[in-house]
């Protein structure tokens, strides 16, 4: 089989042959989006100087290398988003995107906020998952003062420092919450309501909103006060076990951050009769909530698209990391999925 030349690579990218020469000869400028089609025409025909190219195109593009703060390793939802935002990165046409993926499994703000530090060393913007606490602020605000950006992720905080927040709007979040609790029970009864702890604004914001749709539509519901699970499966396990053995009057259960493989066990566990007049709602889908969704053990879990997140997540990073000068703090909103056991 005869080897593709030059002039049939020009033909298969739509350009001429002087052009193909300029890139692998690396003797004059050519838009990136013409090395960009040369190199996908290059592979497809099997071009012998495709990776000449492809190291031209790189060497063409902007470079960034891109700090991730994760929680912990263990469970496979982070590992889903950490594998996703990958993709982002690994996706990116006009740059070349480096990540660097990070888990914290000791979620004390002080690991936390050295986590953080490090990755700012290394990186030319960082983004962090984490509860909003001052010692995780400052670490915010000294990346900040040495020009590295930080993205907060998922959950905002409330250092002025930050760079951007990407995720969803946790208020109209926990007011659809209220409303698919208030259109799925009947009567009067009680609602629990789980976080992770406290200091999670995205929880905070979502619990309070969810509070306020039902004294307004649905007073016939009371709800809980919330109870921390500190990301615990094991304690959510225990919380909801004792509340299935001592509570007649249960009706809703709402899991606003981690815990959800507990949750489950301990619904599993409980006879069918029990758990059959509970819905349950919570937030975003791993591999235990699809199994949760498809058992109708779970009502409802509403979601980050993964990929719409990362995308947006990665396309955020790369903008405050080229800013000049830190400008106002961007708020960048993606519309959550409502997924039911008739959707996954």
């Amino acid at each position: 089989m005869r080897r593709p030349t030059i002039a049939d690579l020009a033909e298969a990218a739509g350009v001429s042959v002087s052009t193909v020469n300029r890139i692998l000869g690396g003797t004059a400028g050519v838009r990136g989006t013409t090395m960009q089609r040369v190199q996908n025409a290059a592979e497809q025909i099997g071009f012998y100087g495709a990776g000449t190219i492809e190291d031209r195109l790189k060497k063409a593009k902007p470079n960034y290398r891109l700090g991730f703060l994760l929680q912990q390793s263990s469970r496979e939802l982070y590992q889903l988003f950490g594998r996703k935002i990958v993709e982002a990165c690994r996706g990116r046409r006009d740059e070349v995107v480096d990540p660097l993926v990070d888990f914290v499994d000791i979620l004390a703000p002080e690991n936390i906020a050295d986590r953080l530090l490090a990755l700012g060393e290394e990186c030319d913007a960082v983004s962090v998952i984490a509860a909003d606490h001052p010692v995780i602020g400052q670490a915010i605000r000294s990346l900040r003062e040495k020009g590295t950006p930080v993205v907060t992720y998922i959950t905002d905080q409330s250092a002025p420092e930050r760079a951007a927040y990407v995720g969803a709007d946790n208020w109209k979040l926990g007011r659809t919450v209220a409303w698919l609790i208030a259109q799925m029970t009947h009567g009067p009864g009680r609602v629990a309501v789980f976080i992770g702890n406290h200091r999670y604004q995205c929880q905070d914001v979502a619990d309070a909103s969810m509070r306020s749709y039902l004294r307004e539509h649905s007073p016939r519901l009371s709800v809980d006060d919330s109870c921390p699970t500190h990301e615990e499966a094991e304690r959510a396990f225990q919380m909801v076990t004792n509340l299935l053995q001592t509570s007649d009057d249960l009706v809703g259960l709402v899991i606003l951050g981690g815990g959800i493989t507990g949750v489950l066990r301990a619904l599993r566990r409980s006879s069918e009769s029990r758990r059959k007049g509970v819905r349950l709602i919570c937030r975003d889908i791993g591999p235990e909530t699809r199994k949760g969704l498809s058992e109708g053990l779970i009502t409802a879990a509403l979601c980050h698209p993964l990929e719409a997140t990362s995308n947006l997540l990665v396309q955020t990073m790369i903008n405050v990391a080229e800013e000049d000068a830190p400008g106002t703090t961007l708020q960048r909103t993606v519309p959550f999925e409502i997924v039911t056991p008739e959707s996954i």
